[in-house]
């Protein structure tokens, strides 16, 4: 599939969190396999958008290689991952607005692209049975209002936000390797190369 017929998006790689389950290390540049995981990501993204975006609250001169854009988090007590979102929603130069947290290096061309084919008015989301997977999603511009109202509003959820927006989902199987998260060293020891 090419991305030819495909609408141009810009790329949100969520690199911002605490790296607890990391012993606080910054995980988007841990080491797997010879690179840093965001290396894994950039590589897979970066044909399909002229807009990367990183979300980091950190080690900027290390991600600046990677994107086009940096972006962090208002707050400076790593509020979640669905302020990364904001952040990125806010910096996006397009219409869709495709993100992607930095430690899933297993993910394939394919699988976004058969998600970015689903971009319309409302967001698109992989889920595995009832369970949304809310890091993994398509979410148009349009929306941003609303997902800052329900910031203000106190909400810090991404998965209860996409859920009240409408989300579409996407279906994967539930143990698919695709979608694993890199995000503990034993998890990261265990894992394998993807094939191409």
């Amino acid at each position: 599939m090419s991305t030819a017929n495909l609408p141009p998006c810009s790329v949100l790689l969520l690199a911002g969190g605490r790296g607890q389950r990391m012993g606080g290390r910054d995980k988007g540049l841990i080491d797997w396999q010879g690179r840093p995981l965001i290396a894994w990501l950039h590589a897979l993204v970066r044909p399909l958008s002229d807009d990367l975006i990183i979300s980091c609250n950190r080690n900027a001169e290390h991600y600046v290689a990677y994107a086009d854009q940096l972006v962090r988090d208002a707050e400076e007590d790593f509020p979640g991952p669905l302020a990364g979102i904001r952040a990125g929603l806010a910096a996006a130069r397009h219409a869709q607005l495709l993100v992607l947290p930095c430690d899933a290096p297993c993910l394939d061309r394919q699988l976004l692209l058969t998600l970015l084919q689903r971009a319309g008015t409302q967001p698109v989301c992989l889920a595995r049975g009832d369970y949304l997977e809310p890091l993994f999603s398509l979410i148009p511009r349009a929306v941003q209002a609303q997902i800052e109202a329900a910031w203000q509003a106190g909400e810090r959820s991404p998965q209860r936000v996409l859920r009240q927006l409408g989300c579409q989902t996407l279906q994967c199987p539930i143990d698919d390797p695709r979608l694993a998260n890199l995000n503990s060293p034993e998890l990261l020891a265990a894992a394998l190369i993807p094939r191409a």
